[in-house]
């Protein structure tokens, strides 16, 4: 996945700048941003303040390593079937 030259924390600052009411074109021009990043921007993080983004982010770093621990696991436990069979 692309690396965004801005951090979330920045991505919620320039959405409250939109909020705050500046024209949406104008808060595009100003970041060099399309009007379609701004949008994709406000689906994923509209209503979050930098608390729920860094809980987000924790959460999402957890959800990963469970991920891969369950992966291993399942991968161990097909072993040994295999191996009792």
């Amino acid at each position: 996945m692309k690396q965004s030259r801005f951090t979330e924390t920045q991505i919620v600052a320039i959405l409250r700048e939109a909020d705050a009411g500046v024209a949406v074109t104008e808060v595009c021009r100003k970041y060099g941003i399309s009007g379609n990043t701004f949008y994709n921007w406000k689906k994923k993080y509209s209503g979050m303040g930098v608390p729920e983004l860094m809980r987000m982010k924790e959460l999402e770093t957890e959800n990963t390593r469970l991920k891969r621990m369950y992966s291993e696991l399942s991968l161990e436990n097909h072993a040994l079937k295999e191996l009792i069979s």
